[in-house]
């Protein structure tokens, strides 16, 4: 239980306290504009607050390429693209080239090309389970999708959303990013997290006016303490 209470007035004065140089806070930014793909943005931000990208921005227009085309369920295009920056992306990462590949079945199921779908399964998919039956379970569950007359109301729906292209696109942006020795994710999310962790943690002990902005989630706890 909290036992100490800090008025909304005190507590905007102690928060107004907190210095966090410019410099650090452009940093900041241009670190998550950069690793998320926002070429354009980046080069803006580079015009108006001088901060350096610290990368070719060419490479990070290509980072978007190739991530614009698996959220628009182009998965060959995707693959082929990231094999011209660097083939060594997909050959060194199985795991990544099978989730690809699942994906490639996932849009042939969207398209309700049901042969194509169990010919790809079978002749591309399989032989991957084969040498490695870690993956099976997850082609278990995109074939599972046959078994619902409404695929996008299924238990295993979610293979259909928005959300599941995003999942492998961050996933793909994240292998180019480390093959080119670069950050795999942003600061940015990582700092909330903290700072919702910390938030959490205060509560306990303390009333205060909390942001309303750090929404508690499962993965408070896991953020940990620095």
């Amino acid at each position: 239980m909290a036992s100490v209470t800090i008025d909304e007035e005190t507590w905007a004065a102690r928060v107004a306290n907190v210095k966090v140089s410019k410099a650090d806070l452009n940093k900041l930014v241009m670190n998550y504009l950069v690793v998320e793909g926002y070429k354009d943005a980046a080069a803006a931000f580079v015009t108006e607050s001088g901060e350096s990208a610290g990368t070719d921005l060419e490479a990070v227009a290509n980072r978007m390429k190739i991530r614009q085309a698996l959220r628009e369920g182009n998965v060959t295009n995707a693959m082929e693209l990231t094999n011209d920056l660097n083939p060594e992306t997909l050959d060194t990462s199985p795991q990544l080239f099978f989730r690809l590949q699942l994906q490639r079945l996932i849009e042939l199921i969207r398209t309700g090309n049901v042969e194509a779908a169990l010919d790809f399964a079978e002749h591309e998919l399989a032989p991957l389970t084969d040498r490695n039956p870690t993956f099976l379970a997850e082609l278990e569950e995109t074939m599972a999708l046959f078994a619902f007359p409404d695929q996008s109301q299924s238990p295993v729906g979610h293979l259909l959303s928005p959300a599941q292209r995003q999942k492998i696109a961050s996933e793909l942006n994240a292998a180019i990013l480390a093959s080119q020795s670069e950050a795999t994710s942003p600061r940015l999310p990582s700092l909330l997290k903290l700072l919702q962790w910390a938030q959490e943690k205060l509560k306990t002990t303390c009333d205060f006016p909390v942001a309303e902005f750090l929404n508690p989630s499962e993965d408070v706890d896991s953020a940990g303490a620095p």
